[in-house]
């Protein structure tokens, strides 16, 4: 790739248009990567949330949940250090332990403003943040998991519970109420996207939930854009022990249908040892690509090192992820900015 310029470089302010569409630590990982090599980036997030924090002030104030919406304008802003530490500082004690700030001061925004989505861009523009970050839906919604063996369950912090009361796998998600409408701008921002990517993230809490609202799926299925399915490192405990990377994508096109990604990129590094050790005590094992299935199933994948070799977790190093996305998107889409 030719060298890029960086922020405020002309190459940055014309970047390519890119859909990140998940939810969780996955999402804003690879936002804090991307924002340095284009301007015009989307996040579209679930607020299918209710467990945590996010929970709490969703019973409590009845707004959609804040978390992830706040992780992802977090690793977006354009601010100093100690205005991003104050943004994720979560109280130790009280009525407000464990509850982040950034979600307070968004619960707030979202008392001062008439809708959500008109929150979230508040707060943006106070964070003076790289993009723009949408949530998927202002509707009110829970998530309901369906298992293997028929039974279900309401919520999406109590699917992993279930799904290890149950021990089987998860057949599908829903949303309660059904196909809620989408934010029109999410609409928007796909349809005009150079490139969409989903994950990286939790499958059925973070990714697949944003493609149950109404016209999310068809909107990509219908898009030009180059579609990319950022793979997990990592299976999941309580959502996804035992899957493939084809598993994974084998849920994808069950609640998204078929021509919904059109490369997957996986991590190629080796996870270092002792972490995988801790891991597979919590269930969770390094992905594994069964290619022959993947093959069969019509989609092309692109392996890159991509895993940080300086965490004590197994996530994606966002620099090396962002510059992967980018190599893929001027090997396979319109690049000709950076050429």
């Amino acid at each position: 790739m030719s060298e890029y310029k960086g922020k405020g470089s002309l190459r940055w302010e014309q970047g390519p248009r890119i859909a990140a569409i998940g939810g969780g630590t996955g999402l804003s990982t690879m936002l804090r990567g991307l924002k340095e090599w284009t301007k015009n980036l989307t996040a579209i997030v679930t607020v299918a949330d209710d467990g945590g924090g996010s929970g709490m002030l969703r019973h409590d104030l009845g707004m959609p949940p804040p978390g992830d919406i706040r992780n992802c304008m977090q690793a977006l802003a354009n601010v100093e250090p100690i205005m991003e530490q104050l943004l994720g500082y979560r109280f130790p004690e009280g009525r407000l332990a464990g509850q982040a700030f950034g979600n307070l001061l968004l619960a707030a925004l979202n008392g001062i403003y008439d809708t959500f989505d008109q929150a979230v861009a508040g707060m943006s523009q106070v964070l003076a943040i790289s993009g723009q970050v949408l949530p998927v839906t202002n509707e009110d919604v829970a998530l309901e998991a369906e298992f293997e063996n028929g039974a279900r369950v309401l919520g999406e912090s109590q699917i992993f519970r279930c799904k290890k009361r149950q021990d089987c796998r998860i057949r599908r998600v829903r949303l309660v109420p059904d196909r809620p409408k989408a934010l029109p701008k999410t609409l928007e921002a796909i349809a005009q996207a150079d490139l969409i990517l989903l994950g990286p993230g939790s499958l059925y809490t973070s990714i697949i939930p944003n493609l149950l609202v109404e016209g999310v799926s068809d909107a990509i299925r219908s898009s030009s854009a180059l579609k990319v399915y950022v793979s997990n490192i990592m299976t999941q405990e309580g959502e996804t022990e035992g899957y493939t990377l084809a598993d994974h994508l084998d849920a994808l096109m069950v609640h998204g249908g078929e021509g919904i990604i059109d490369v997957v990129l996986a991590n190629s590094r080796p996870v270092d040892p002792a972490v995988a050790d801790r891991y597979r005590r919590e269930d969770a094992v390094p992905l594994v690509l069964d290619r022959e299935r993947l093959d069969k199933m019509g989609v092309e994948i692109v392996e890159r090192p991509l895993v940080s070799d300086t965490s004590e977790y197994a996530r994606h190093c966002p620099a090396c992820l962002a510059r992967a996305i980018m190599e893929l998107y001027q090997e396979r889409g319109d690049m000709r900015i950076f050429h």
